[in-house]
């Protein structure tokens, strides 16, 4: 019984130093476990983090370096308008240079009112025409006018020509012969006879029509110029009168037909024709063409100018 009495007080102390053990090396197991839990943090893993943290860190400003070479891209958007805007500037400062002819702008509307009216006076000028020419360009009067024909003869002198008044034309239209108008009018015929024509005794009347030679007057309804080369320029006293319609047969050779234009100078103009044609053509001594050419000129007035007869 002592013996038990002694194990049971030893057993005491020895719990009191089971209690040290209670604080005791399974507690600091618990920081073994705190070991484990220092691994769970791994610090190397948020170092890992921090890393890739830093890569696309540095990768950013990179990305934006790159960003910023774009706006350099723009650099050549920035030459487009480049100082070449400006440049444009410098022809906006050429314009009140052009200000100057614009200063100029209503001289030259002065100019073309100038040839406005000179357009008519330019229509004046132009007294007379080809009559087919005037024709095809619609430029035939058809108030009034005068219209002369010529008929040469290629192996002489011979030679007929036809003077046509005529007014209020109410059509123009061309044939297989030539040009026919629609109204009526009156023809005076000159004939210029050489020297060496064989038929001078035959009535004018009575001669070829095939060769050329004829016109509708005798001798007593003719005025006759003898020229000092013994050409005759034989002069209607007055002219025939054509009713409805005539035609002028379209020009063959050296032959032509004229349209005058009325005009306040048309007989002046038409005197001159016919004495330069006498003279050059028809080889009528100057003096004599231009006597005959007053005679022609006087017949038209009196019986088929609109101060004549004719209406």
């Amino acid at each position: 019984m002592a013996t038990i009495k002694k194990t049971a007080k030893s057993v005491k102390p020895k719990k009191a130093a089971v209690k040290k053990p209670a604080a005791k090396k399974p507690v600091v197991k618990k920081p073994a476990a705190k070991k484990a839990a220092v691994k769970k943090p791994a610090a190397k893993k948020p170092a890992a983090k921090k890393a890739a943290v830093k890569k696309p860190a540095a990768k950013k400003p990179v990305v934006k370096k790159v960003a910023a070479k774009k706006p350099a891209a723009k650099k050549p958007v920035v030459k487009k308008p480049a100082a070449k805007k400006p440049a444009a500037k410098k022809p906006v400062v050429k314009k009140p240079a052009v200000k100057k002819p614009v200063v100029k702008k209503p001289e030259v509307k002065a100019a073309p009112e100038a040839q406005k009216t000179a357009a008519p006076a330019t229509e004046q000028e132009v007294k007379f025409r080809n009559l087919f020419e005037a024709y095809n360009q619609q430029k035939l009067p058809f108030a009034q006018g005068y219209i002369v024909s010529s008929f040469f003869k290629e192996s002489s002198t011979y030679s007929i020509i036809e003077i046509v008044s005529y007014a209020a034309v109410k059509e123009i239209y061309t044939t297989a012969e030539g040009l026919t108008f629609v109204t009526g009018g009156k023809k005076l015929y000159i004939l210029v006879e050489p020297d060496i024509y064989h038929n001078k005794p035959v009535e004018p009347v009575s001669r070829s029509k095939t060769d050329g030679e004829y016109i509708p007057k005798r001798f007593s309804e003719l005025e006759i110029i003898i020229a000092k080369n013994q050409t005759k320029i034989m002069v209607a006293k007055e002219p025939i009168e054509t009713f409805g319609s005539f035609t002028i047969l379209e020009p063959k050779g050296m032959n032509f037909s004229i349209v005058f234009y009325e005009l306040p100078d048309v007989l002046i103009t038409l005197g001159n024709f016919l004495q330069t044609t006498l003279n050059r053509q028809r080889k009528v001594p100057e003096a004599d063409a231009k006597k005959a050419a007053k005679l022609i000129t006087d017949i038209i007035t009196k019986t088929m100018s609109s101060e004549g007869e004719y209406r």
